[in-house]
């Protein structure tokens, strides 16, 4: 994104140069209407509105593509926060290689930032301080929601921006300006700071008889407690999970120390530090990461489904019993505690396999039971 003066020469190599990213735009923009906003800007290519590839519904941002760079920078320059459909667009330079983006140099995090600033009083703020790729004000539907990101083009703009801006005070609110830290870099230090200071301790696998007093009966021995909480559904029911915030570091700590793995009416409980809401969610990303990776290494095929297992099927069985009618490239039986439950998958190569799969093996006996096998539907992965 440009700051306002044209970019020094070569500024821009390692962009697309003619095309410009649309962002904020209005659900019923069209890409006639971005056409008609940005034609008078200069002679374009192309104009495109990003779509979800399954419902069609626009996803807020779009590309307008200009013949000439420079068109497409006096663009940036002037029409920055313009309004179409009633709503302030933001531009910035299209980055075909995101790598500069993904790897958090020259970003910058704003927080406590009064509500009247928006992305265009944002930007002529910080664009004394270097080439801005991107800004944004992060809000909802309220508007926003106090703080912001600031991408620049290199990490000495991103320090200036830190030190002059770091403490000041913007309409009466002094806000804090600094690197910004990808999510996964912020838990880990909430993480170590509170392992040596925490006093919320979480409670869990806890019997639906056990209430708050109960559970305070049995944290209080290890010191002053400011609060005890089970957890319960909108009926009333014990959700079998609980709080205890002690006074102190040391209470907590011994109760984790002593209560965890201890069995309470059959109960092995588990007892831990309470994490901070950034550490729950930098682990569910890493859950969904190692799920998107095993989902991407798993063979391609078309999936077949069998209920009614015998106990003696395992997948080297199962497998055989269909190894007969194609190329395969998973047989799976699922277990419950080391035990079979009656269900499988079987991964043929091709459609054609499957079927015939299908059609000679539903309702077979194999073992002692009659099978029930249907047809998943074809993916990439199996």
């Amino acid at each position: 994104m440009g700051s306002g003066e044209p970019n020094p020469a070569g500024k821009k190599k390692k962009y697309l140069k003619a095309a410009l990213y649309v962002g904020d735009l209005d659900p019923d923009v069209t890409e006639d209407m971005l056409y008609k906003k940005f034609r008078p800007a200069g002679p374009l290519r192309f104009t495109r509105i990003c779509r979800d590839p399954v419902t069609r519904s626009p996803l807020g941002y779009g590309y307008v593509n200009f013949r000439f760079p420079a068109d497409a920078e006096w663009a940036l320059n002037t029409m920055n926060f313009d309004l179409i459909n009633g709503k302030p667009f933001r531009l910035m330079w299209s980055q075909p290689d995101d790598r500069l983006r993904k790897s958090g140099v020259g970003n910058i995090f704003i927080k406590n930032l009064d509500k009247s600033i928006d992305n265009r009083a944002l930007f002529y703020l910080f664009s004394a301080f270097g080439n801005i790729l991107s800004c944004k004000v992060v809000c909802d539907d309220n508007g926003s929601k106090g703080y912001a990101y600031v991408h620049f083009d290199s990490l000495a703009a991103a320090n200036r921006a830190i030190w002059h801006m770091n403490g000041v005070r913007l309409n009466n609110r002094q806000v804090y300006v600094g690197r910004f830290k990808f999510p996964e870099e912020r838990a880990a230090e909430v993480r170590t700071r509170d392992r040596a200071t925490f006093t919320n301790v979480f409670v869990k696998n806890i019997g639906d008889d056990i209430d708050d007093e109960k559970l305070k009966e049995l944290f209080c021995e290890y010191g002053p407690t400011e609060s005890v909480k089970v957890i319960r559904d909108a009926s009333g029911k014990s959700k079998g999970f609980g709080f205890v915030r002690y006074e102190t570091h040391e209470a907590a700590q011994k109760a984790v120390l002593d209560l965890h793995g201890k069995s309470i009416d059959g109960k092995v409980l588990y007892v831990g530090r309470a994490q901070k809401k950034i550490e729950r969610l930098a682990e569910l990303r890493r859950r969904f990461e190692r799920l998107r990776l095993k989902e991407k290494s798993r063979p391609p095929g078309v999936p077949i489904y069998i209920k009614n297992l015998d106990e003696t099927i395992n997948d080297e069985k199962l497998k055989e019993e269909f190894s007969s009618f194609g190329s395969i490239s998973r047989a799976k039986v699922m277990l419950e505690v080391g035990q079979g439950k009656g269900f499988g998958v079987v991964c043929f190569s091709s459609f054609e396999e499957a079927t015939k799969a299908v059609d000679e093996m539903n309702g077979r006996i194999v073992g002692s039971k009659p099978l029930h096998v249907t047809l998943g539907q074809a993916r990439r992965r199996c």
